[in-house]
């Protein structure tokens, strides 16, 4: 029997590429349209819920909790499990790494202690859960975040814009990837405890391998360039996201990995993107822009040479 899907947030990061993943598995998926359907409604006869709604960091203590009650109650309603993605926002600086289901949780920062209490609710909630837990996404298409803003921003000057110390270890999720996982663990519902924490190692690097990386991927030679936290922290007082970003400063400069025993279990056919190929797929939109730019500049010159006494 065809299994359904209802996604939440497919328009974010991670929603769009789990409504792929499980669509490519031969899942029926909903697709939620917050301007106009029914969230219980909508959650009658599916098979998971993926919780993939996040609004921005200054309202997650005004909105995550009423948010995520809404998808429990919507879960007991309909007898769906939740797939809930989760973050490293729970690790400590001085939480031993590398960082696994067993860890323990320790965050520094109130948005670390938001994401705890949201999962702990999943706990208390009696509703099937299945919690995958990853780093920082990498994208195939320019969506925004980190990566498209920040370290990418520089690369037609040939830079790698890095937020914290390029020598530490950080741990990166292939979105691609990590919806084929979650998929994969949805697919074993029936198999699945009450609630299942489930670690995806993703990719460790640093920051100056990074730059390695999309150097062989673009074709020319990117460096490692230190970005300055200043103009956020003067822009703190007017602009409540950069509070936030500020607050998570501290994952950049913390060298840290994930590692898991429990993914290769429940799902012991999932194999990782290589390093290489799955950075070339993150830097093709970057490819295609410098292409055209240097397209753009080589008619320039032809003009400049044509018009030239």
């Amino acid at each position: 029997m065809q299994k359904t899907v209802l996604v939440l947030g497919a328009t974010g990061r991670f929603g769009r590429h789990a409504a792929e993943a499980f669509w490519n598995a031969g899942w029926t998926v909903r697709l939620f349209d917050r301007a106009h359907d029914d969230l219980m409604t909508q959650a009658q006869g599916t098979d998971i819920i993926v919780a993939a709604w996040n609004p921005p960091y200054h309202l997650w203590e005004q909105e995550l909790p009423s948010l995520h009650a809404r998808i429990q109650a919507a879960a007991r309603s309909s007898g769906a499990a939740v797939l809930l993605p989760g973050n490293v926002y729970i690790y400590g600086r001085d939480t031993a790494k590398p960082w696994s289901e067993t860890t323990r949780q320790a965050p520094p920062t109130a948005l670390g202690r938001i994401r705890k209490q949201v999962e702990q609710s999943y706990r208390d909630s009696g509703v099937q859960t299945i919690l995958l837990r990853s780093g920082d996404f990498l994208d195939i298409e320019r969506d925004g975040g980190w990566l498209d803003k920040v370290l990418m921003s520089r690369t037609s000057r040939g830079q790698l814009l890095y937020p914290g110390d390029a020598d530490a270890l950080h741990a990166w999720a292939f979105l691609p990837d990590l919806a084929r996982a979650a998929e994969q663990l949805a697919r074993r519902k029936t198999s699945l405890g009450q609630f299942e924490e489930v670690v995806f190692p993703g990719y460790a690097i640093t920051g100056h391998q990074f730059a390695q990386h999309i150097s062989q991927a673009l074709h020319y030679d990117i460096k490692v360039h230190r970005m300055s936290w200043l103009p956020l922290r003067l822009a703190a007082p007017f602009w409540p996201l950069a509070r936030g970003l500020l607050e998570m400063r501290y994952l950049w400069d913390l060298p840290h990995s994930l590692q898991s025993e429990r993914l290769a279990e429940l799902c012991p056919d999932y194999r990782d993107t290589p390093l290489d190929e799955a950075l070339t797929q993150v830097v093709a939109p970057w490819r295609r822009t410098a292409r055209a730019t240097r397209c753009r500049s080589c008619h320039f010159s032809k003009r400049s040479t044509q018009t030239s006494p």
